[in-house]
């Protein structure tokens, strides 16, 4: 349905007229958008605005994504989604509908400025300014899971060379266009040399068309110790789905509070805007919650579409509430705080103070803000790729690899052979430690014999007679090698 008109702009038809898609949510979701539309439409912005309902009510009605068909027609047609949180209720196959969104619209960036306000919100990082950009469709969050034995659980980690051009390039064109001086990724490819090792390889790669900006790769674990201790060392950040999800709450709560903290969904064709914290049911209703979020994913989506004059006097307006002390719960503190309020005293605190700036808060301006707009991607010329070879995953309840090993030879032919088995990574034969515990999930690795060609037709030969042997395989990796190049890890231990 469409927003209740004393809240939208008065001139519908006005040439600068955006139409934007909004949904209130579960918990506080409603009253914190509530606020967060009176403060940007009283500050100007030129917004037509058509609501949808997501969330628990929707997926109770028994659609697992929490949001209707119809739902998507709307926001796919208007391409702009200010939304606020959601509850997904836990068991039944329901699915996130912030990830759902992310992939259906191919929202492949996600951009959380974590920065420290101080001192009138309490931080130990008085000079914090970071901003974590995320790839936001791959990674784990591809969600492809499976138990293979009574012991073993998969989850995929898909990491993509689109999905990391698209993401680095626009970590490195953001920096340009505000300004930044430098652009730091986050891996752990010291470990997942294949995943992790493609983004970094991507991102050193583009990072030479950059010149005037600074680049710098760090493992994900002393980097994130590092952003923890001494946020003051980074500007912006990119990194794979997983860490950026984590480290960006991490960031958001070191500044000051992840309940002040919005984020940006960019795709090439639509957007979603949102804060980044839950739907806080506990604090439904009762008038409380801090709008700041949302308030601030409002911001980022009215640069977005172009409206930059009104996302500044908002903001501004925003920065001289909190130094005059015009605080929420979460964020009250006695000594600082001079008055706490609730979640609509609070915006009205925001509208007073529509055309005023902050005094010690730096000011900002949006005068250069826009979308950017990234080249699209193009294919690369394959790689020579070639067979070398298969792992085969068994279940088998022994514990001994010397007599899984008797086993599994049984099925090599004069052409391929059992060159290796592992068990969680670790190789356990040949030459295994009979200190390592071993679960009943197995690693069976067949390469050609000397002199030989792998096939494709040697899998199905070793797949047919490992089912004649009662050998249960749950799972095949084939191994490839590109351009002469061994693309698969090997078992820790050669």
């Amino acid at each position: 349905m469409d927003y209740p008109s004393e809240l939208c702009s008065a001139n519908p038809k006005h040439p600068k007229m955006k139409k934007i898609t909004i949904a209130k949510g579960d918990g506080i979701g409603p009253e914190i958008m509530d606020a967060t539309l009176k403060i940007i439409l009283t500050a100007g912005a030129e917004l037509e605005i058509e609501e949808v309902e997501v969330g628990e009510k929707i997926y109770l009605a028994g659609n697992t994504s929490g949001i209707a068909r119809e739902s998507w027609d709307i926001i796919r047609r208007n391409k702009i989604f200010l939304k606020a949180p959601i509850t997904t209720p836990q068991g039944g196959g329901y699915k996130s509908l912030n990830v759902t969104t992310r992939k259906f619209l191919e929202l492949y960036a996600n951009v959380r400025p974590c920065v420290s306000f101080h001192p009138f919100v309490q931080t130990l990082h008085p000079g914090m300014d970071v901003v974590i950009i995320r790839e936001n469709e791959e990674d784990l969050y591809a969600g492809i899971e499976h138990q293979q034995t009574d012991e073993v659980v998969q989850c995929l980690k898909l990491i993509s060379r689109p999905g990391c051009e698209k993401i680095v390039r626009y970590a490195f064109e953001f920096a340009r266009q505000y300004r930044r001086k430098k652009v730091t990724c986050f891996t752990k490819d010291n470990i997942m040399k294949q995943t992790d090792g493609l983004f970094h390889k991507v991102f050193d790669d583009i990072a030479k068309e950059y010149p005037e900006i600074e680049n710098e790769h760090w493992i994900v674990d002393i980097g994130a110790a590092k952003l923890a201790d001494m946020p003051e060392l980074f500007d912006v950040m990119v990194m794979p789905n997983l860490y950026g999800d984590v480290l960006s709450d991490v960031a958001a709560q070191i500044a000051g509070s992840v309940g002040l903290a919005g984020s940006a969904n960019i795709g090439e064709s639509c957007a979603m805007f949102e804060a980044i914290h839950g739907s806080a049911p506990r604090r439904a209703g009762q008038n409380m919650a801090n709008p700041s979020g949302l308030l601030q994913a409002a911001i980022m989506m009215l640069i977005h579409i172009g409206q930059n004059s009104v996302a500044e006097k908002v903001q501004n307006g925003w920065l001289k509430t909190m130094e005059d002390g015009i605080h929420t719960y979460d964020i009250y503190r006695e000594g600082t705080s001079r008055r706490k309020v609730g979640t609509h005293e609070f915006a009205m605190a925001v509208i007073a103070n529509l055309g005023s700036f902050p005094a010690s808060l730096q000011p900002v301006s949006y005068a250069g803000g826009k979308p950017l707009i990234l080249p699209r991607y193009t294919r690369k010329e394959p790689a020579r790729k070639e067979l070398e070879g298969v792992d085969l995953f068994i279940h088998w309840r022994g514990v001994d690899p010397d007599e899984l090993a008797g086993r599994i030879k049984k099925i090599e032919t004069g052409q391929v052979k059992l060159t290796m088995i592992t068990n969680r990574g670790i190789k356990v034969w040949p030459d295994g430690f009979e200190e390592t515990f071993c679960t009943d999930h197995w690693r069976c690795r067949f390469k050609p014999a000397e002199g030989q060609i792998f096939s494709h037709h040697d899998i199905i030969g070793l797949l047919t007679r490992a089912d004649e042997e009662s050998v249960d395989t749950v799972k095949t990796e084939n191994l490839y090698s590109f351009d002469g190049i061994p693309a698969y890890s090997l078992g820790q231990g050669q």
